[in-house]
């Protein structure tokens, strides 16, 4: 059997204590991995997580001393956007493989020369963290649409809407770039295509009034076009105030796959499928069971718990085996190039047509 791979977590906010606790968790259960070091400029957040997991590790109030330390070989990087690019670069430079969360950098700039200095010099350095590809209600409609079942794929539908607005103080670069980025990497993923033109419209309707987080909208759509007839739509919000809504809809020329709806019940998610009008049964239905953590948490982990420790161990797996990561940095520039095209077509209420009464 190998050895752990000897792994830290820099940046211990609402992400990086998941992706902490499912070290830990992995770490006992696997023993494919073992949770060497925290980052954290905060230390009683530090010692308050390390206490609630039971762990002793050391912690370093900086990204360079973790780097400097050599105490392990990977890094799971949860700091805030505006340092992904730089918390990274001094990792990987150190010899580290790292897991980086979404966004690669937040910007279109951003990302296109970093993606070329890692292609230069460190091409499989980096794994981006798209949960959404190891989740397993959005895999087994995958195979569901790959089979033939609904027939050749038109349009994809795809929704994702917090309860809440972004938290006080909160860094956003923009609804669109902070929260679409997951459906344009399904959408791309779904399809193993990039599209020709997108368009944005965004409002600012009602929750950006309830946080000093400054960000452009609050609800937001994409359009997006592919060659030889196929659109997505992807719909984001700050507004759903009844609780986390994520939704994902395949429309076919023979069907239609829906992965999940709001119904009120975060920890079932229903993969089902329909035929043309006239068939009464579901071609296919299948429900799968979330898990529950058993205390409060971000509202996204109800519904993505699964995915993300997935994820993180097909991190460690590949780390382990030194094989390339399934999503890298270039699937968040793809991800980007798409988001950026359609804020630069971007619509708000004063580009809309006067509606005259009657």
């Amino acid at each position: 059997m190998s050895q752990p791979l000897k792994i830290a977590v820099a940046g211990l906010g609402r992400m990086g204590q998941i992706h902490g606790l499912h070290v830990h968790e992995l770490m006992h259960d696997t023993e494919t991995c073992e949770l060497a070091a925290v980052a954290e400029i905060n230390p009683d957040r530090a010692a308050c997580f390390l206490n609630q997991i039971g762990h002793n590790v050391p912690v370093f109030s900086s990204i360079e001393e973790l780097a400097r330390a050599g105490v392990c070989e990977a890094t799971v990087i949860v700091t805030p956007t505006d340092m992904h690019r730089e918390h990274a670069a001094i990792l990987i430079a150190a010899g580290q493989r790292v897991l980086l969360e979404k966004p690669l950098t937040g910007t279109l700039d951003g990302d296109q020369e970093f993606a070329s200095e890692l292609d230069r010099d460190y091409p499989n350095a980096l794994m981006l963290a798209f949960q959404r590809r190891f989740d397993p209600p959005l895999a087994y409609a995958k195979r569901l649409m790959q089979d033939g079942l609904i027939g050749r794929v038109f349009k994809i539908y795809s929704a994702l809407e917090d309860s809440n607005p972004a938290p006080n103080g909160y860094a956003s670069g923009g609804i669109l770039p902070d929260m679409s980025v997951h459906n344009v990497d399904e959408i791309l993923w779904l399809t193993g295509r990039m599209p020709r033109a997108a368009l944005a419209i965004g409002s600012r309707i009602y929750s950006h009034r309830l946080t000093t987080s400054e960000e452009d909208f609050d609800d937001a759509l994409l359009y997006i076009w592919f060659p030889h007839e196929l659109v997505a739509q992807v719909q984001v919000s700050r507004n759903h105030v009844s609780g986390y809504r994520v939704e994902t809809v395949l429309f076919g020329e023979e069907g239609q796959i829906r992965i999940g709806r709001f119904e009120g019940k975060p920890f079932e998610v229903v993969v089902e499928a329909y035929g043309r009008r006239g068939r009464a049964e579901p071609l296919d239905y299948k429900c799968f069971a979330m898990r529950d953590y058993g205390r409060p948490l971000p509202e996204f982990v109800d519904r993505f718990g699964a995915a993300y420790k997935a994820e993180l161990a097909a991190f460690i797996d590949c780390c382990g085996a030194a094989r390339p990561f399934p999503t890298c940095h270039r699937d968040g520039l793809r991800a980007q190039q798409v988001i950026s095209a359609g804020m630069k077509a971007v619509l708000g209420p004063e580009h809309a047509a006067p509606v005259q009464p009657l």
